[in-house]
């Protein structure tokens, strides 16, 4: 039986002790912003995307993030080129997603990746995680247009399917392999008005990963932390600039107790 809290500050004393580097072939918007989060959670980040490189750099990483969210044929030669270098020396995956439903070429290359590499995590919002799914599905932009509940059968189903943990985020984060169904409900409302708050999370679930080999524990915790970090910047700074910036404060300032008393993880089994 799991202490989901003292397991979770046990996660994160474990990342901050053995520093892992988090590969991140990420998009333009959010490098810097999930650059400054992975350094403040006590990662090392690297964003390399040269398809020259990446299976070098791929090979010595903790995890690998693979983002959709500024797309070229380029960037997807090397997230096929990181991927497989990834699979091949068990280096754990997370991708995401991003705007898959909104367009054919993002929708298809999610499917693309999720089918031709081995991917621990998925993590998405709603709207993504149903294209996946081969549901009707679509976006505003990159933003979701359902809720955690539309996907949340979609993603146990999309869990079995592909052998990955699928992780919804929203107003309370649904985290599942197929079997066991975490549900996060750590968070605040002013995290859906910081561009890139989404992508930073998944940089944080990388993060846990490289130090933990239960996947779906690790994103459930990753994501308690993330949004913990969130609650903690929103007693300070009530507007979406400053929030950014206490959000990557309060990720340095959380420690391995604050997350274990701070966590709010419902745990359910699916059968």
């Amino acid at each position: 039986m799991i202490d989901p809290g003292k397991d979770a500050g046990e996660n994160l004393r474990k990342l901050r002790e053995q520093k892992p580097l988090i590969h991140n072939i990420t998009n333009y918007v959010v490098m810097n912003f999930s650059a400054n989060s992975l350094i403040a959670m006590g990662a090392l980040p690297v964003m390399a995307h040269a398809e020259n490189e990446v299976e070098e750099m791929a090979s010595i990483a903790g995890a690998l993030v693979i983002n959709i969210g500024t797309l070229s044929d380029p960037w997807i030669r090397a997230m096929l080129l990181a991927g497989k270098t990834a699979n091949k020396n068990n280096i754990p995956i997370i991708l995401d997603p991003v705007g898959a439903g909104a367009t054919s070429l993002r929708t298809n290359t999610a499917k693309r990746l999720a089918k031709e590499l081995d991917i621990a995590v998925i993590r998405g919002n709603a709207s993504e995680v149903l294209s996946l799914s081969g549901e009707e599905s679509g976006t505003k932009g990159v933003d979701s247009i359902h809720s955690v509940e539309d996907a949340a059968q979609a993603a146990v189903e999309l869990a079995l399917e592909l052998d990955s943990v699928i992780a919804i985020t929203g107003e309370n984060d649904l985290v599942t392999n197929g079997d066991t169904v975490f549900r996060v409900h750590n968070g605040h409302k002013l995290m859906g008005m910081v561009t890139g708050s989404g992508c930073a999370a998944t940089a944080a679930i990388a993060a846990f990963l490289a130090v933990n080999d239960n996947f779906v524990e690790a994103a459930a915790f990753a994501l308690g932390y993330f949004g913990l970090a969130g609650q903690w910047s929103a007693i300070r700074n009530t507007r979406p600039g400053s929030f950014k910036v206490g959000l990557i404060d309060s990720l340095y300032e959380i420690g391995p107790d604050d997350l274990q008393t701070g966590l709010k993880l419902e745990v359910m089994h699916e059968t």
